[in-house]
């Protein structure tokens, strides 16, 4: 197994289309489609990167970034975002996203980033 990633987005069709493509690439999923999950998930199962959604209902990237944070200092995140929202983008970096991606964004160039930014997996 390559690595944990976890696909935190409330659009299902999102989450399906990075799953199974990365899936394909070897890795083991989770999906989340809202904080409380994506944070049960970051609890229990220690992913080695996250691909995060800036926009979900109820509890937004920022938020779920930072209680992340509180639970693995170390995790690597990716952020995704439909809204060109600069300071959000930046917000998100100052917290220590590796980078983020506009939606609709190419798969290829999130296969990429994945591939550069997982960390070397838990032992």
């Amino acid at each position: 197994m390559k690595g944990k990633i976890l696909i935190v987005d409330d659009q299902f069709g999102i989450r399906i289309l990075l799953n199974e493509v990365l899936q394909r690439e070897g890795y083991e999923t989770y999906q989340a489609a809202n904080g409380i999950q994506a944070l049960d998930i970051v609890t229990n199962h220690s992913p080695d990167l996250v691909l995060l959604d800036m926009k979900i209902p109820g509890m937004d990237g920022i938020e779920i970034l930072k209680r992340m944070r509180k639970i693995d200092q170390e995790i690597s995140v990716i952020i995704m975002t439909a809204y060109g929202e600069l300071d959000m983008i930046q917000e998100a970096k100052d917290l220590g996203a590796l980078t983020h991606f506009a939606k609709p964004f190419d798969i290829d160039d999130i296969r990429s980033a994945v591939k550069k930014y997982l960390p070397a997996p838990k032992v």
